[in-house]
């Protein structure tokens, strides 16, 4: 494997399927070394194989996001195993229905914890490698969500909405030292992001809606993340927007 992105090495969060999955297969192919973190270790090692039967590079740390000591070690063993930390991808997240009315606050919490928190963990702990070596990325995984709400889906479109706040001033705060931070909101993309949902009525909806004729599947969405890699230094695409063309409305 050899691209755009030789020599740098990243880290990807919920590495394990889909997205994060299809993200972490296509940085290698484009060069970097990828670390490679998820909760779900055998998944993670099929991965790791898979990239390097292509002829990449990859590791295997694993870790639960929402775990502060798991998020740090994460970035500090990409940093100690594999020498610095170019690219930081979080990608972990997980979705869940319900609304304010009846609703069941230990699920609330682990969206927030998950989403959120675990990006803000990952993210604390690269920066300051990052700003020593003078220069790095960060893309943390959003979702139309975070632009709208919904009656049942308020603690995943509040994380969302969270992470996109964080995000900007995260880019506002050192972006100008050569660290670029940005946003990425894909719509309906064909993953697993049902498949946590507890409602069965909900978890059939959202399963249709990421299945669904048209979707944009993990590999597209993966090959916006390398183009928004690639680009020079001085060009920052600090938010993009990916849909489904089938999606007129959303």
């Amino acid at each position: 494997m050899a691209g755009s992105l030789q020599g740098k090495v990243a880290l990807v969060t919920g590495a394990s399927s889909g997205i994060g999955a299809a993200i972490a297969f296509a940085l290698a192919e484009a060069g970097a070394t990828v670390a490679l973190s998820a909760r779900r270790t055998d998944r993670l090692a099929a991965l790791v194989a898979r990239i390097e039967e292509a002829g990449g590079k990859a590791l295997a740390i694993a870790g639960d996001m929402a775990v502060e000591d798991d998020a740090r070690r994460a970035v500090e063993d990409t940093v100690a195993q594999l020498g610095r930390i170019d690219i930081l991808i979080n990608s972990a997240g997980i979705m869940d229905s319900g609304g304010i009315e009846n609703a069941n606050l230990d699920r609330y919490r682990q969206t927030i914890d998950i989403n959120l928190m675990g990006t803000v963990y990952t993210c604390a702990a690269a920066v300051p490698h990052m700003l020593k070596q003078g220069v790095g990325d960060i893309i943390n995984i959003s979702s139309l969500a975070g632009r709208k709400g919904g009656p049942m889906t308020s603690s995943y479109s509040a994380s969302k909405h969270a992470v996109n706040a964080m995000t900007d001033g995260l880019r506002q705060e050192v972006g100008n030292r050569n660290i670029r931070v940005s946003i990425y909101m894909p719509g309906a993309t064909r993953s697993e992001v049902a498949e946590s949902m507890p409602d069965p009525t909900w978890r059939e909806m959202i399963k249709s809606h990421v299945n669904k004729d048209g979707v944009v599947e993990a590999e597209e969405a993966a090959a916006v993340v390398v183009f928004m890699l690639s680009m020079p230094r001085n060009v920052n695409i600090s938010e993009i927007t990916v849909r489904p063309t089938i999606d007129t409305t959303a």
